[in-house]
């Protein structure tokens, strides 16, 4: 999900007001006729609510693109509720002429008056900050007001500056619906928002990335608080027109780190931790190599980003057994995941058919036999199984297989090296080209969580074909 700023005072029913804009996306229990339990139930969705002026203030900073993806501002809302601070009282003074009185009821009523004033045209005041002084791209703001009649000193003033009218949905417009849906939903957005999250919820986790090194030596090259930060502000605000090129030199930054020094191993106490530890930090090698060697990553896709980054991490750092809340964020972006009992009914079931396999081989044999055989003569061995990652790590370096072709490889890694699974193929019949079968089990994964959400969210991108 994408988060949202909404300052609005809901001086109608809240409810009503809050379906109109939200309601294609959130649940009728979140809506409320009480403004605080509104504000609440939303912020668990990424709406951060605001009721007035002065603390949608509060949240406006150098920083926000790091905590607000989009907004939506209402005209006419209230200065401020409880204590006056210094920026609204600035305002006040400076644009309607408010100067503190020394008689006490002379100045209140001196005040109500200038925050009257300033009422009708709050959110003008929030658009110019925003735009203006920070630089907020203006595409990521909707006006959404039941005020926009009330408004020609503005559209005045608006124009005695040479400034664009930004234009005014009422609430109930269906365009309101439609933006707020769009991005929301924008995969770009919600890939970002998710690594920043992700960047701000490591930085204090366990890390373990140095276990990998060849000689198990600290690395001490790798500056943690430097590489997350890089990550977390690598993707700007406005999506680039073309955001593939984004991901690819994103992805190259991710698995820099693990360069020819780092291997991959099974770490970690139980048989799952070990499973995993392999699988994981074997994806990332094999990023990091291709996407140094090869153009294999051009046009990638929001959903394979996300995957390479929950990969990453759960190899870098010992995250435990349950889904982080950037997990959550970013393993929506994969639609039409399987249902968990689906998912948990494969557990333990041997594919030697070609349900989820077959298409991949089958329409592929002679180059990977071929492959398969290079490898026989470089190694002087004998065996009839060979590892899935080895295998594809020689069609990426031997053929021309697609790019397509060979990320969907790397998702399928991640069911190999997760559960017991190679290629076989008789030796004896090598040269008929049509001998080559698998072998795969499911790991039953048990109180790992994380592992089943991965995999029933990534498992259609994996066997597109099943």
């Amino acid at each position: 999900m994408s988060y949202f700023l909404w300052v609005e005072d809901f001086e109608n029913s809240p409810e009503v007001t809050a379906t109109n804009v939200f309601g294609e996306l959130f649940d009728s229990e979140l809506f409320s006729n009480n403004k605080r339990e509104l504000k609440r139930n939303f912020k668990d969705h990424g709406v951060l609510v605001e009721l007035n002026l002065q603390d949608g203030l509060d949240v406006i900073s150098s920083e926000l693109d790091k905590k607000i993806d989009y907004i939506i501002l209402d005209i006419d809302f209230p200065a401020y509720d409880g204590d006056l601070n210094q920026e609204v009282l600035g305002l006040l003074s400076e644009f309607e002429g408010y100067q503190a009185l020394d008689d006490e009821a002379e100045d209140e009523a001196l005040r109500k008056q200038a925050c009257h004033s300033l009422k009708s045209i709050a959110g003008f005041y929030l658009y110019t900050k925003l735009v203006v002084e920070l630089g907020f791209p203006k595409q990521h703001i909707l006006f959404c007001s039941n005020h926009g009649e009330n408004t020609e000193t503005i559209q005045n003033a608006f124009k005695a500056a040479k400034i664009k009218l930004p234009k005014i949905y009422q609430k109930s417009d269906v365009e309101v619906k439609s933006w707020v849906k769009d991005r929301y939903e924008n995969p770009y957005s919600r890939l970002r928002r998710g690594v920043i999250e992700g960047c701000r919820y490591l930085i204090n986790k366990p890390l373990r990335f140095s276990e990998y090194n060849s000689d198990n030596k600290k690395q001490e090259y790798l500056d943690l608080e430097n590489y997350l930060a890089i990550l977390s502000g690598f993707f700007s605000l406005t999506e680039p027109e073309a955001p593939s090129l984004a991901y690819k030199l994103f992805i190259r930054t991710l698995a820099h780190e693990w360069d020819d020094a780092v291997r991959p191993k099974n770490l970690g106490d139980s048989k799952v931790d070990k499973q995993v530890s392999l699988a994981f930090s074997w994806i990332m090698k094999m990023t990091r190599n291709w996407s140094a060697h090869s153009k294999v990553f051009e046009g990638l896709s929001a959903q394979d980003v996300a995957f390479l980054f929950i990969v990453n991490m759960r190899a870098m750092f010992e995250l435990g057994s349950e889904l982080a809340p950037y997990e959550k964020y970013l393993l929506n972006l994969f639609e039409s995941p399987l249902e968990v009992e689906a998912f948990k009914s494969i557990y333990g079931m041997d594919f030697k058919d070609k349900r989820k396999f077959g298409n991949y081989f089958e329409e592929r044999k002679i180059p990977l036999i071929q492959s398969y055989a290079r490898m026989l003569d470089k190694y002087g061995k004998t065996f009839e199984a060979i590892s899935f990652h080895d295998l594809l790590n020689e069609v990426q370096k031997k053929s021309s297989e697609s790019n397509q072709f060979l990320i969907k490889g790397l998702y399928q890694v991640f069911w190999f090296l997760t559960s017991p699974g190679n290629v076989y193929i008789d030796q004896h019949k090598i040269h008929e080209q049509k001998y080559l079968n698998y072998q795969f089990s499911y790991f039953d994964y048990g109180a790992e969580v994380y592992l089943t959400e991965i995999g029933r969210h990534i498992y259609s991108r994996s066997f597109p074909e099943a």
